[in-house]
C-alpha cells in the first residue's frame, strides 16, 4: 500500500508542478497587464470587476497591436440641404393634398340652410357676373330674404375666356353654377332663371320674363323687393358701324367663345379643301381682331400659339399662309399698361408675326372684308381694306335695354350716357334702396372685373353692417318701451340698454367706396405675359416667361372654387402634353 501511494504521488507531482507554474505565469501576466493599464488609463480602487476585465482586454489589445489605436474618422454629412428640401417638398405636397381634399369635402357637404323669414327684408339681386357673385360670396344671407334673378345660371371667369376659343381650356372649367354657389350659404337663397325687362323703383317691383327655349304656363311675372342691387353688366358696343353685329364675333360669353372656335376650324378646313385658290386661302387664314385691350391682345396671342403649336404640325401645307392682324383706334395697344410694357408687347407681337395696326378706325364691315381708315405718321388718313376669314370684335361696352329704360324714368339720370350714375355708396342717383355694381354702373372707374368685384365686396360689408345696426336699434327700442313699466326692472333694463348701445358704437361705420387698383395682367403669346402690379406707392412692371407663370398662378388663385382650379390645371396639362383639340364641335 505504501509503495503504491508513493508511486501515485510521484506520478501526480509533475502535474501539480506544471499547474503551479501555469498559475504563476498567469498571475504575472495579470500583474503586468494591470500595471500597464494603470500607467495608461488611471482607474480608481473602487472599480467594479467588469471594469477591470474591460481594462485588461483594452491593455492586451494595446500591447498586441499598438499601431491599431487610431480614432474613427467621422463621415461627412453629404446632401443635408437636399434632404431637407425633399422633406419640405414632401410635407408641402401632403399639406396641399389635405387642403384640396378638405375644400372638396366642404363643397360636397354644405351645411344645413336656414329657411327665409317673412319678417325680414327682401334683397333682390339682378345678374350673375363679377359684382353680383362677389356680393353673394361675402353677404350674410341669414339677415335678408335674398332672391337672385339672371338669364345665365352660372358665373363665368371671364379673364380665361380667350383661352377657350382655341381649346387651351374647356369652357366648363371656368363656369360655376349659381345654385352651387347659393347652396354654400347659411341662409337659403331663391334663384329664378329669367331676364329682367323693367324696373319700377317707386313701387319696388321688377318685371321678369322667362327667355329659355322651354317655357311653362307662367312666362312673365313681377317680383317685389325692399332692396335692389342691379348687376346686369353691359352688352357689346358696335358704335353704329354697319355690318359689325351681322358679320363679326364678339368675345363676352361662353357662346361667343364656342362660335369663334367653330369658325376657326371652319376657316382652316375650308382653306385645306382641294383646288382652293391661293387668294382664297389667304383670306380664309387671315384672322382680324378689333380692339387693343387685354381681351383682344390675349386672343391674338392664343390664336397665334394655336397655329404655331398645333395647326402647323397637322396641316403644314397651309400653315405658312396664316396671319393675325390687330386693329386699334388708339396710338398703341394696352393703354392701361406702362410704356415699357407696351413696347415689349409690340416687339413680341412683331417676333410672332402679329401685325398691329394702330390709329386705325373701322368704318364698315362686310362678310369678307373690313374697311378702315388709317392715320399715317404725317397725320394723313388713307383707306385700307382687310380681307378676313374670322373677325373678332373685342372693344367697347354699351348700355343694356333694361338700364336704358330705368335711366329714362329717373330724372336725375337724364344726363348720364354710359350707365347708371351712382354716389359714393353705389346708390343709384335719384332713387332709394337701389344700388348698382359692375359695368352697368358709372362710378368713375374703368369697367373691369376687378372694379366690379370690389364693388360687390363693398356692398356685402354695407348690407351686413346695416343688418347688425338695425337689429341692435330694434332691441334698444323694445327695451326702452318697456322701461319703468314693471316695478323693479329699471336697473336691469338700463344695463341691457347700455350694453346694446356700447355694441352699436363698436360697429364701425362703412366709409365710401374707394377702388384699390391691384394691377393689370395680359398674356401676349409664346408663353409670355406682361404685368403692371401696384407696389407700395408705385408700380412694378414685368414681362416675359416668369411673368407668364405669375399670370397663370394669379388667375388660378382668382378662380371661384377648388373645382375650377383643378379643372383649369388639368386643361393646361392636357393641352401641353397632347396638344389642343382641333375638333370642329
Amino acid at each position: 500500500m505504501a509503495s503504491s501511494a508513493q508511486a501515485l504521488s510521484r506520478l501526480s507531482a509533475p502535474r501539480q508542478g506544471a499547474a503551479r507554474v501555469q498559475s504563476r505565469v498567469a498571475s504575472r501576466l495579470l500583474t503586468t497587464s494591470s500595471r500597464r493599464a494603470v500607467a495608461t488609463r488611471p482607474t480608481t480602487l473602487t472599480s467594479r470587476p467588469a471594469n477591470i476585465t474591460q481594462q485588461f482586454r483594452r491593455a492586451y489589445a494595446d500591447s498586441a497591436a499598438p499601431e491599431a489605436t487610431v480614432s474613427p474618422v467621422k463621415k461627412p454629412r453629404r446632401f443635408r440641404t437636399l434632404r431637407w428640401i425633399f422633406r419640405l417638398t414632401y410635407l408641402s405636397a401632403l399639406g396641399g393634398v389635405a387642403y384640396i381634399g378638405y375644400g372638396i369635402y366642404q363643397d360636397r357637404h354644405p351645411p344645413p340652410q336656414v329657411e327665409p323669414d317673412p319678417s325680414k327684408k327682401t334683397l333682390l339681386i339682378l345678374g350673375s357676373g363679377w359684382g353680383s357673385v362677389s356680393l353673394l360670396k361675402k353677404l350674410d344671407t341669414e339677415n335678408y330674404n335674398v332672391v337672385v334673378i339672371s338669364p345665365r345660371n352660372y358665373f363665368l371667369f371671364t379673364p380665361l375666356l380667350p383661352s377657350c376659343t382655341t381649346g387651351t381650356i374647356e369652357h366648363r372649367s371656368i363656369m360655376e353654377p349659381i345654385r352651387t354657389i347659393l347652396r354654400q350659404k347659411r341662409g337659403s337663397v331663391k334663384y329664378y332663371e329669367a331676364e329682367a325687362t323693367s324696373i319700377d323703383y317707386e313701387r319696388k317691383l321688377v318685371r321678369v320674363r322667362d327667355e329659355s327655349e322651354v317655357r311653362g304656363v307662367a312666362v312673365e311675372t313681377d317680383v317685389p323687393y325692399d332692396m335692389l342691387v342691379i348687376g346686369v353688366g353691359a352688352e357689346n358696343a358696335t358704335f353704329g358701324i354697319p355690318g359689325v353685329r351681322e358679320h363679326s364675333c364678339f368675345l363676352k360669353e361662353i357662346g361667343d367663345a364656342q362660335r369663334i372656335r367653330k369658325r376657326i376650324m371652319d376657316c382652316v378646313e375650308t382653306a385645306a379643301f382641294k383646288d382652293q385658290p391661293p387668294e382664297e386661302i389667304d383670306r380664309l387664314l387671315h384672322m382680324v381682331v378689333v380692339g387693343g385691350g387685354p381681351t383682344g391682345v390675349e386672343f391674338a396671342g392664343e390664336l397665334q400659339d394655336f397655329f404655331e403649336e398645333d395647326i402647323r404640325k397637322l396641316i403644314p401645307e397651309i400653315s405658312d399662309r396664316f396671319r393675325v392682324t390687330l386693329i386699334e383706334a388708339l396710338p398703341n395697344v394696352l393703354p392701361m399698361f406702362s410704356k415699357q410694357l407696351i413696347e415689349y408687347t409690340e416687339s413680341t407681337f412683331k417676333e410672332e408675326k402679329i401685325d398691329i395696326k394702330t390709329k386705325t378706325m373701322v368704318k364698315k364691315v362686310t362678310d369678307k372684308t373690313v374697311e378702315a381708315e388709317m392715320a399715317g405718321p404725317d397725320g394723313k388718313k388713307e383707306k385700307v381694306v382687310f380681307p378676313y376669314g374670322l373677325l373678332v370684335w373685342a372693344t367697347g361696352n354699351a348700355v343694356r335695354p333694361l338700364v336704358k329704360d330705368l335711366m329714362s324714368r329717373i330724372p336725375a339720370q337724364k344726363e348720364s350716357r354710359r350707365g347708371l350714375a351712382v354716389n359714393e355708396y353705389l346708390v343709384v342717383q335719384g332713387t332709394r334702396d337701389v344700388w348698382a355694381v359692375g359695368d352697368c354702373a358709372v362710378a368713375g372707374y374703368a369697367p373691369t372685373a376687378q372694379v366690379a368685384s370690389q364693388e360687390g365686396n363693398f356692398l356685402a360689408r354695407l348690407f351686413n353692417n346695416m343688418a347688425k345696426t338695425e337689429a341692435l336699434e330694434e332691441k334698444i327700442r323694445e327695451l326702452s318701451s318697456s322701461l319703468n313699466i314693471k316695478p323693479g326692472n329699471t336697473a336691469e333694463v338700463s344695463r341691457e340698454i347700455e350694453e346694446y348701445e356700447r355694441q352699436l358704437r363698436r360697429i364701425k361705420d362703412i366709409k365710401p367706396f374707394h377702388y384699390s387698383h391691384q394691377g393689370s395682367l395680359a398674356y401676349i403669346g409664346s408663353e409670355k405675359a406682361v404685368a403692371d402690379i401696384s407696389w407700395f406707392n408705385g408700380n412694378l412692371a414685368s414681362g416675359g416667361r416668369l411673368t407668364f407663370l405669375f399670370w397663370r398662378s394669379a388667375y388660378l388663385s382668382m378662380c371661384f372654387s377648388t373645382r375650377n382650379r383643378l379643372l383649369v390645371i388639368n386643361d393646361w396639362l392636357k393641352s401641353k402634353l397632347f396638344g389642343r383639340d382641333v375638333s370642329r364641335e
